[in-house]
């Protein structure tokens, strides 16, 4: 284990109580609406802010025990952070900024000049090496940052948003040249973010956070299969309702009553894809499905796909092609029915 930690961080009317562990070699990402707690975390792995109770440990190391008084400051901690702006020195050519750390821990300029230029060629930057931030895109000022943060070998990585202030083009480039250089990072990483791709492609487990504290942990598959909260429904694009069993039916706690194909005893969540959703101007005929009426309230473009939002008992989204919504004459305030089968509904247990 690198990386154990057990926050509880008191700002103002906000508290903050989390605890989590990452392996070497792995990726955390904390993940949640903003105020959730998320940079606070990771100031607190930094060094940035103190602990109020828990503590800290990294690579058998205490880094921030309240208890017993340790509190080990950023500059002496194995970490390195890439924050969401980056924060390169803007009088710093490429090379110096990446040289930086390593000559404040005492290391000789030629050596650390070295050491920079290598890991410069390795984000594939070695001909910006002389260019000052200005001269960089955001992509490359994006990975200056990177080589930056990974030159000292520190044992535990922090990524700040690390892709929030490339436009979306570049973003998907960059996405995918990050998840090959922390799969060749030995250490602990622990990214913050609020974009589910970049959670969901990035991290090899999910810490979701909502109102300091943490809601759901596991895998992106777990995770995305299986949301506990509607926060994180609508970021994999599910609808979720909570409700109680009895068999196939399921009494859902805001009203409503829906048939599931799987049997299931108590409370439970039951989610289906919005794509699983049917919409008609007149009562639906034919196989035995979940039918109700329900109210056009919104309708936006979506992926390649237009998204419905629909008022009845329950609330709920549907997916459909922008032929369907001419065929239907959809628009807000139009009275529609809706029908998912069964067959696309999923329970799980509370």
């Amino acid at each position: 284990m690198t990386l154990r930690a057990d926050l509880s961080v008191h700002i103002g009317d906000f508290t903050l109580a989390a605890a989590f562990a990452v392996e070497r070699g792995t990726t955390l990402a904390l993940l949640g609406p903003n105020g959730a707690g998320k940079s606070t975390a990771l100031r607190s792995l930094a060094g940035l802010q103190a602990l109020d109770g828990g503590a800290i440990e990294l690579s058998g190391a205490v880094l921030d025990d309240p208890t017993s008084g340790v509190f080990v400051p950023p500059e002496r901690r194995s970490v390195g952070v890439v924050f969401q702006d980056y924060l390169l020195f803007g009088h710093l050519s490429a090379m110096d900024n990446v040289a930086f750390g390593l000559r404040a821990r005492g290391i000789r300029k030629p050596t650390a000049n070295s050491a920079a230029l290598d890991w410069l060629s390795r984000v594939g930057l070695a001909e910006q090496a002389r260019r000052k931030p200005r001269e960089l895109s955001g992509g490359q000022a994006q990975r200056v940052a990177l080589a930056r943060a990974l030159a000292t070998g520190p044992d535990l990585l922090l990524l700040d948003e690390p892709l929030a202030a490339l436009d979306a083009a570049t973003r998907v480039n960059i996405r995918s040249q990050l998840r090959e250089h922390l799969d060749q990072f030995p250490g602990a990483t622990v990214l913050v973010t609020h974009d589910p791709l970049d959670a969901m492609i990035l991290a090899d487990r999910l810490l979701v956070l909502e109102n300091g504290s943490v809601v759901q942990e596991g895998t992106p598959a777990e995770v995305a299969q299986r949301p506990r909260t509607d926060y994180i429904a609508t970021l994999v694009g599910l609808n979720l309702y909570r409700g109680v069993a009895d068999g196939v039916h399921i009494k859902l706690d805001d009203g409503g009553v829906l048939t599931t194909a799987h049997p299931a005893e108590g409370s439970v969540f039951l989610a289906f894809r919005p794509t699983a959703v049917s919409i008609h101007r007149t009562h639906p005929e034919g196989s035995p499905r979940n039918t109700w009426r329900a109210t056009v309230s919104g309708i936006e473009q979506h992926a390649d796909t237009v998204r419905v939002r629909l008022s009845g008992t329950p609330d709920l989204l549907a997916d459909v092609t922008t032929a369907a919504v001419a065929e239907l004459d959809l628009a807000p305030g139009r009275a529609v029915w809706v029908s998912v089968k069964a067959t696309e509904t999923h329970t799980y247990p509370v």
